[in-house]
């Protein structure tokens, strides 16, 4: 593959995760009863221990997007820009 199909994952894979981050976000803040009421038959733990992991999973989500879709992505235009 060339670098312009490189740049063009890496962008589409940003703006994915990046919806998916923002859809997420903002449903655990708009409904997180919904959230909870949703997730607790499958996973049976404490509303304050689910809000807590919740938010560290959208911390980690946060980090991977940066350090593997966004990095590489603004990695790759240098590079073509330098080309």
């Amino acid at each position: 593959m060339d670098l312009q199909k490189w740049i063009q994952f890496f962008k589409w894979c940003s703006i994915l995760n990046g919806s998916l981050l923002v859809l997420w976000t903002i449903l655990q803040l708009l409904a997180p009863d919904l959230i909870y009421a949703i997730q607790h038959p499958w996973f049976p733990m404490g509303r304050e221990t689910f809000d807590v992991v919740n938010y560290c999973m959208i911390g980690l989500f946060k980090f991977m997007l940066l350090f593997l879709n966004l990095v590489p992505y603004l990695s790759l235009l240098i590079l073509k820009k330098q080309s």
